[in-house]
C-alpha cells in the first residue's frame, strides 16, 4: 500500500462529514471508519473505510451490519478505501473501482484559454464557512466550461467533483495543480478517479496508487 493512502482516505472522510455536516448531519468517526446513519447527500458514502488488518474488518463489517439494520431508505453506499471490505454476500453491488492519485509539482502556470475564480458562494449544501474548503470555477468568456473542489485536512489537499470536457481534461488538471499550491501551500494534493478522468489525471501528472471501490445496496 502506498504511503499516502491512508491520508488520501481520511481526507475523503472528512470531506463527506463535511459536505453531510453542512446539510445538517454530521456523521460519526470510528477507530477504523467513518460513518453516517441519516440520509446523506446523493453521491456520497454512509461509510468510508479508514484502516486496514482483521481488527478494522471486523469493526467495519458490524458498523455495516448496524447501518443495514437501521432502515436507511433508499439505496446507500459504503466506500472501500482499501480494497479489502468484501460486501458482495452482505446485499451489496459494486458500484464503481477506482484508484487514489496523487499530484506532482505544480509546472509554471496553467496551459488553457480557461480563467479560473475562487467562488464564495454557489448553492446550498457546501461548507463555504469552512476554512479548508475552496471551490473554483473556469470561464471562456461568460461561460462556466470548469470546475473543482478542494478541501484541506489530514495534513493533505483532497480535490473531487472536477468537470471538464474532454479536450480541456489535461489541461483543467494541470491548472487545478497551481490553483491547490497556491491555495494550500506545501500541501500534498490527493484525490481519487476512475475511467476517462483518471487518464487526464495521469497525462497531466498524477500519480495512479492504490484501488478503491464503492458498494452500493443492491435493488429489491
Amino acid at each position: 500500500m502506498k504511503d499516502w493512502t491512508v491520508a488520501a482516505a481520511h481526507n475523503n472522510a472528512r470531506w463527506c462529514d463535511a459536505v453531510c455536516r453542512a446539510h445538517g448531519h454530521a456523521g460519526r468517526f470510528l477507530p477504523h471508519m467513518w460513518v453516517n446513519a441519516a440520509t446523506v447527500p446523493r453521491f456520497y458514502p454512509n461509510a468510508v473505510t479508514l484502516a486496514v488488518g482483521e481488527t478494522a474488518l471486523e469493526e467495519q463489517r458490524s458498523t455495516v451490519e448496524i447501518l443495514q439494520k437501521s432502515n436507511l431508505p433508499g439505496r446507500w453506499s459504503v466506500k472501500d478505501s482499501f480494497h479489502t471490505l468484501d460486501l458482495s454476500r452482505r446485499g451489496f453491488d459494486l458500484l464503481f473501482e477506482a484508484s487514489w492519485i496523487r499530484g506532482a509539482m505544480p509546472g509554471e502556470g496553467p496551459s488553457s484559454d480557461i480563467v479560473w475564480s475562487r467562488e464564495d458562494k454557489g448553492g446550498e449544501g457546501l461548507p463555504f464557512d469552512d476554512p479548508g474548503f475552496a471551490l473554483f470555477r473556469g470561464r471562456r468568456g461568460f461561460k462556466v466550461v470548469a470546475g473543482f473542489m478542494l478541501y484541506q485536512a489530514e495534513d493533505v489537499v483532497g480535490v473531487s467533483n472536477v468537470v471538464a470536457e474532454a479536450a480541456d481534461a489535461p489541461a483543467v488538471w494541470r491548472s487545478l495543480t497551481v490553483l491547490a499550491a497556491q491555495t494550500f501551500p506545501r500541501m500534498p494534493l490527493v484525490g481519487y478517479e476512475s475511467g476517462r478522468e483518471l487518464k487526464a489525471a495521469v497525462k497531466a501528472g498524477f500519480e495512479a496508487g492504490d484501488k478503491l471501490r464503492v458498494w452500493v445496496t443492491a435493488r429489491d
